[in-house]
């Protein structure tokens, strides 16, 4: 029987992260190359990532790039494929909340979301597709968030999106599972981000949030490790088409 600890052994793996100038799409970058892996990681902050990537080594490299942009999306796929080789691993961090009411919804805020949180997704992992069908190889994890399923306040842009997430996990399972490529998703709950400062600004609904918990608390960034690991690894071949809450019991309750 092989060593257990070799499953979730990523060197010699190539990976991309997108969000990796900040929270957790940050942490995700720093685990996967902790573990061993090659790590591009592709944000809007320049700044922000040089200093990521200094911290994490020469497994690291930047690609600055809004995802936002589909027309750039094309360059962009050339851009991270330049410092490794086509990644096998790819996790889609980057998002945005414009926080806008079902009345003040302008069209600008809506394209905004659906580009970032979920066409991005899709055309990146479409274009790197066909090199992991080559190898026979490969991880996609997607962000989901509590608004896959629960409906928030001034959260009708973004909630869509994340319910699209879902969906769209599913969906790449389907098309290519078959060729190795397991495609999952994780749903944080309650994480201190940038995403989450306004929440997090408001002690009174930070503490409601956590008491909806089933462990009374709200995440902190070691809680995405491993299961951000395992969805990366080969710990979860069998593993596809799911969406997997890190949300403290959350959505249990």
């Amino acid at each position: 029987m092989a060593d257990p600890s070799d499953l979730f052994d990523l060197t010699g793996r190539v990976a991309c992260v997108t969000g990796a100038s900040a929270g957790l799409g940050q942490r995700a970058a720093t685990v996967l190359a902790s573990a061993g892996a090659k790590v591009v990681g592709v944000a809007r902050r320049e700044e922000a990532l040089e200093a990521w990537a200094k911290a994490t080594g020469s497994h690291a490299a930047i690609v600055t790039a809004d995802l936002s942009d589909r027309d750039a999306i094309e360059g962009t796929t050339a851009d991270i494929a330049a410092p490794f080789g086509a990644p096998d691993i790819l996790v889609h961090a980057a998002g945005i909340n414009t926080r806008e009411t079902a009345d003040d919804v302008t069209p600008a805020g809506w394209d905004v979301t659906m580009n970032l949180n979920l066409a991005a997704p899709f055309f990146l992992s479409q274009a790197f597709a066909p090199a992991m069908k080559a190898k026979g190889w490969g991880r996609i994890v997607n962000f989901a968030s509590l608004q896959t399923t629960r409906a928030f306040p001034a959260g009708i842009s973004y909630g869509t999106s994340k319910a699209g997430i879902g969906q769209l996990t599913r969906a790449m399972a389907e098309a290519w599972s078959k060729d190795g490529i397991t495609a999952n998703a994780i749903g944080p709950g309650f994480f201190p981000t940038e995403l989450t400062g306004p929440v997090f600004a408001d002690p009174e609904r930070a503490a409601r949030n956590a008491a909806n918990t089933c462990v009374g608390r709200n995440g902190t960034l070691s809680d995405i490790d491993g299961p951000l690991l395992f969805l990366c690894s080969d710990a979860s071949a069998y593993v596809t088409g799911q969406v997997l809450m890190v949300d403290g019991g959350y959505t249990a309750k």
